[in-house]
């Protein structure tokens, strides 16, 4: 009796997608990212969430920091339903590419970014006390629906032990050629940005719950 055949993971499925990414371009200008704000067009989004608290100190080799971390590496906080990032599992953070497929209106939709940077900072000075931070960000690529940068991060109080997970987006509609998909993405695509945010909150303090049970 033959076994049941196991279906490759999803990167080794969408690999000549992922491939085809390698060299694209970003589709906005990257280099005037620090002009970019609400007075000409770009929608600014911050979001948090509190997480287990731990002791005060660096984070501690289990505590909810270090899930969170987990969580951030494998991008398995996006609500399914809405993203899923698609990349190879064994190459380095700083360069890696991925393919999201996005699902609204009933179809489904490919985007690529490419992380821009990941932020490593063991003390960093706030108003409220020095933080650990960890994090990193992508940025949008030819094609994409959007344009723009969103930024995970986790921020531990050293002094008081808080941790938060907290999300920074900057973002604007991109170039969509199809005249249906231009008048979904007008109607529908602030509801779908908050609904990502709203839910890639939950899905990590749920995540790192579980982490750390």
């Amino acid at each position: 009796m033959s076994q049941p055949t196991t279906a490759p993971p999803l990167w080794e499925q969408h690999r000549a997608q992922l491939d085809a990414y390698t060299h694209a371009d970003y589709n906005y200008d990257t280099t005037r990212q620090n002009e970019y704000n609400a007075e000409n067009g770009w929608r600014i989004d911050d979001y948090a969430t509190d997480l287990p608290a731990e002791a005060p100190g660096p984070p501690a080799a289990h505590g909810s920091f270090a899930a969170a971390q987990e969580v951030l590496r494998r991008y398995s906080f996006p609500p399914p339903d809405l993203i899923t990032g698609i990349f190879a599992p064994d190459g380095p953070l700083e360069k890696r590419i991925m393919l999201l497929r996005a699902q609204f209106l009933g179809f489904k939709f490919w985007f690529g970014v490419r992380v821009s940077g990941v932020t490593n900072e063991a003390s960093r000075d706030t108003p409220a006390g020095p933080e650990r931070v960890w994090g990193y960000g992508y940025r949008t690529l030819e094609g994409h629906f959007e344009r723009g940068q969103i930024d995970f991060t986790i921020h531990k109080n050293l002094a008081t032990g808080t941790v938060q997970f907290r999300v920074h987006a900057m973002s604007q509609t991109g170039s969509i050629r199809n005249p249906f998909y231009w008048l979904g993405f007008r109607l529908f695509g602030r509801m779908l940005q908050r609904k990502f945010a709203r839910e890639s909150l939950k899905r990590m303090r749920a995540q790192v719950a579980e982490l750390i049970k």
